[in-house]
């Protein structure tokens, strides 16, 4: 992928490699410089969920929960995972 330098130095990473890698805003990446090579890499997030069944407020029913600030997942996402489970 090709991308621009702003005149401020800034980049824009694009949304593919955001959704990708899972960076959003306000995380922090890593620069490493070897010779002529420039890498960016994600900072590891220091994000522990502790996974605990809850009842959910609205239906009563029993589900499953990360806990605050946990990645969201979407419609799409859960059907894609559901496609390979037997």
């Amino acid at each position: 992928m090709k991308i621009t330098v702003s005149t401020k130095g800034q980049i824009v990473i694009p949304l593919a490699a955001r959704a990708k890698y899972r960076i959003e805003p306000g995380d922090q990446l890593e620069l490493t410089m070897q010779k002529d090579e420039m890498r960016l890499v994600p900072a590891q997030k220091r994000r522990k969920f502790k996974p605990r069944i809850i009842k959910d407020p609205i239906t009563g029913m029993d589900v499953l929960t990360l806990g605050p600030g946990a990645p969201k997942i979407t419609s799409e996402q859960v059907r894609k995972l559901l496609e390979d489970f037997p």
